[in-house]
């Protein structure tokens, strides 16, 4: 446990992408089995104990300790496995650390009942780093700046000679934790593991963001093709060996929660596209979508109100052929034939759009279809003659995103971060003005951001809200904001809806601070009635 909690303290105090990628291969290199494996697991998001949850955690230290004391540390800090890891009371008489390996095969076997008993004689045995890391393990949450595919990275340069993290992608979906196949390819004691599954998921290709400054000036409108970046959620469609699933674009299995489309692959084959909910053809707003989304079952109410369907991108794979390698182009034709072949409501084609120069793509971009820019984010090109290859390679691939929405909004609330920034007021409410019957101005709450600033801005910005609290609950300052005084952002987002959990009645998607306005009144910032016209705007009305 101690090489584990040293290597997760190390990646939260390590900002430097490659410096992180060097420490989990060394530390993949230098651990054995199957202790390396249950750590690659916990790194990319595939170890989860059912029966261990935050509740026992806090329930434990509450025994231990004044609650209340308890919680004023918690609400300081931020974040409770660094609170706990802390201020636990640990009893004397325990002397040995347990293995990462016996906590995780302790945790998966446990029934709710053992849990609390369990987590008391581990943090009596470890040292606060020990015991944060115990408890990031426990809950998933470890926040320390290792995204899955860095990991799976970090696992293919362990090799000698190193293997391309596409490899390791590839075969990702037919392993299980704690990897030992894995690691015996990687360290050349056997052969590669296979691949060949039937309903795996392939590793999908992204896009780069297009710098229009500079990339058109290099780039030939002939080799590229553009269609509609449509706004719900990328998956993968697969249908082989009489196994259907269907995957978000990291490989999550979402299948259950759409049955309605998996039920419509008929076909062999893999197509990667875009959900959405779609009523006679027409594409509904992201909002619907949501009310599908990240349930485990799906009732006939939500299947009948909200139907989900595939638009399709690209053909991966048609009966047992893989078809990857292919030029775009060619996976483009076989892709019209397959979808015309499933002729089914649920699965349809995003049609091309014809473009000669980047003027008329440009002047393309700036009428969406239907005229509603929120039911597309942008435009997406690909090169004609592009294999279909994992990660995100500079130059087949480019999205090409609509310019944001912008208001300017005034801050109203703050809330302390997590990990890092659980010393600072970093996570913050803000909101536009509104007039009552009787011309009086007041804010209401519009939105919630906590990205889009630097560290110099987010200590400025801390600084503000400590100055100028006016009353406190619980976690959360509220921060003087009136027409003469207070902190005014102008905030970016991708679109609106309307929503009856908001007072304001209206959602904004996406949003983040793209500018600290310093300069300007808060009196001066915008007005709700701003919003909602551009929401009308956006209904088409």
């Amino acid at each position: 446990m101690k090489a584990f909690a040293d290597l997760l303290d190390r990646l939260s105090l390590t900002a430097s992408r490659n410096a992180k990628l060097r420490m989990v291969s060394d530390y993949l290199r230098e651990t054995p089995d199957p202790d390396r494996g249950w750590a690659l697991a916990a790194l990319t998001g595939d170890l989860a104990f059912d029966a261990a949850k935050p509740a026992f955690i806090r329930k434990a230290v509450e025994e231990r300790m004044d609650p209340q004391l308890f919680w004023w540390s918690y609400e300081y800090v931020g974040d409770l496995a660094e609170t706990v890891a802390l201020v636990w009371p640990a009893r004397p008489g325990a002397n040995r650390e347990p293995e990462l390996s016996e906590v995780v095969e302790a945790l998966r076997s446990a029934s709710r009942a053992e849990v609390q008993r369990l987590i008391e004689g581990w943090l009596d045995a470890l040292q606060p780093t020990g015991r944060w890391a115990l408890l990031k393990l426990m809950t998933g949450a470890l926040r320390v700046g290792m995204t899955a595919r860095l990991a799976k990275r970090a696992a293919a340069e362990m090799a000698s000679p190193p293997v391309e993290v596409a490899e390791v992608e590839e075969i990702w979906h037919a392993l299980h934790p704690p990897y030992e196949d894995l690691f015996a390819w990687l360290e050349g004691r056997s052969e590669r593991p296979s691949s060949e599954n039937p309903g795996r998921f392939r590793p999908a290709m992204l896009a780069q963001a297009i710098d229009e400054a500079v990339d058109f000036e290099k780039l030939d409108p002939a080799d590229y093709a553009a269609e509609w970046k449509w706004d719900g959620i990328r998956v993968q469609a697969v249908n082989e060996g009489g196994v259907r699933r269907l995957y978000t674009r990291t490989g999550d299995d979402i299948s259950k929660s759409f049955p309605d489309v998996v039920d419509a692959l008929q076909a062999e084959g893999v197509i990667d596209g875009e959900l959405l909910v779609m009523r006679g053809g027409k594409v509904a707003a992201f909002a619907d979508l949501q009310q599908r989304l990240n349930r485990k079952t799906v009732d006939a109410k939500a299947l009948a109100n909200f139907p989900a369907a595939i638009r399709a991108y690209d053909l991966l794979a048609e009966g047992a052929e893989d078809t990857r390698t292919l030029p775009f182009a060619e996976r483009r034709q076989r892709l019209e034939a397959f979808v015309a072949k499933e002729a089914s409501p649920r699965i349809d084609l995003s049609p091309m759009q014809p473009f000669d120069s980047w003027p008329e793509l440009a002047a393309l971009r700036a009428t969406p279809p239907s005229g509603d820019p929120q039911i597309a984010e942008g435009l997406m090109l690909k090169r004609w003659d592009s294999v279909y290859e994992a990660g995100r390679p500079k130059g087949p691939w480019f999205k090409w995103k609509r310019d944001p929405f912008l208001i300017d909004a005034v801050l109203m609330y703050a809330q302390r971060g997590h990990g890092k920034r659980s010393s600072f007021y970093s996570d913050y409410t803000f909101g536009v003005w509104t007039q009552d019957e009787l011309g009086q101005r007041s804010l209401t709450p519009v939105g919630k951001a906590y990205f889009g600033f630097t560290d110099e801005e987010l200590k400025q910005i801390d600084k503000h809200v400590r100055d100028n609290t006016v009353e406190r609950f619980g976690p959360v300052r509220s921060v003087r904001a009136e027409p003469h005084h207070g902190l005014v952002f102008e905030v970016a987002f991708e679109g609106l809806q309307r929503s009856t959990r908001h007072k304001s009645g209206v959602a904004m998607r996406f949003p983040r601070i793209s500018r600290i306005r310093w300069d300007k009144p808060p009196g001066e910032a915008d007005e709700l009635a701003t919003l909602e016209r551009m929401l009308a705007q956006m209904e088409g009305r």
